[in-house]
């Protein structure tokens, strides 16, 4: 397995872990977190193991977006790439379910990187800005994109816009997130929900994750045909018939992807 400079990556039975891990910075971007973030997820997708995706980051931040100190202090720093910002369709589009826990500050383009994650959780000390407005920058990430899918297009359009701060409760309330957890078992209790996901039908959860992908941007009639065909094709799978016999058995299924 690669090893990373600025994230963590490990995989335990069919649960992928991808730990943003510049915690001094509160986990702020750099060209270099850029690139491997983007390798790793490309990694994730493939992963034929993977079924759930936990997205996190290290000690006190999930994300705050660019760290403005490195990219204003002159270091020098890697060229940065177009296909890294497609680190959004990955999260977004991979077949695999993908679980953004909000540890702490979640901004910029790592607000974005959230937005892109198919379920959202927080610790009740995480914080969330849009933030672009705030530099000047009209913002990347697809944000304005993703969000109004989650809160509705006004809503979306008074976050970026005003770009002002709102905590967890705020963040559950509008939707943005799905549940709020004290800090002190947040870790816990998400893992839990990635765990058991994990352990969903491998075939029948990728194909599930693209009929939500086609049904943001088909007609229905369209989607319809889709949706059918992918019904039919797990439904006539190993997994499928071992998922009925588990049921009937009363006893916990024994998926092999096929």
């Amino acid at each position: 397995m690669a090893s990373y400079e600025t994230i963590l990556y490990e995989v335990e039975d069919n649960l992928a872990t991808v730990t943003l891990n510049r915690p001094d910075s509160l986990n702020g971007i750099t060209n270099t977190l850029m690139r491997e973030l983007y390798e790793c997820l490309n990694v994730v997708a493939l992963d034929e193991r993977v079924r759930a995706v936990l997205f996190t980051g290290a000690g006190r931040g999930f994300c705050p977006g660019v760290d403005l100190k490195a990219s204003t202090s002159g270091a020098k720093q890697e060229p940065n790439r177009r296909e890294y910002f497609h680190i959004t369709t990955l999260l977004h589009e991979m077949p695999k379910v993908t679980i953004a826990a909000v540890n702490g500050a979640c901004a910029g383009a790592g607000f974005g990187w959230a937005c892109a994650c198919d379920l959202r959780y927080a610790s009740e000390r995480a914080v969330f800005n849009s933030a672009f407005l705030g530099v000047a920058i009209s913002g990347d990430m697809a944000g304005p994109w993703l969000l109004p899918r989650i809160v509705g297009a006004t809503k979306a359009r008074e976050l970026f816009f005003m770009s002002q701060k709102f905590d967890a409760h705020e963040a559950e309330r509008i939707g943005l997130v799905l549940k709020t957890f004290p800090d002190a078992t947040f870790r816990d209790e998400v893992r839990a929900i990635a765990e058991r996901l994990s352990l969903s039908a491998p075939l029948a959860i990728g194909e599930m994750k693209k009929n939500f992908i086609n049904a943001e941007n088909m007609p229905l009639r369209d989607y319809i045909e889709v949706e059918t065909e992918r019904h039919t094709r797990t439904g006539g799978s190993a997994d499928s018939r071992e998922a009925f016999r588990a049921f009937v058995e009363k006893r916990a299924p024994k998926f092999e992807g096929r």
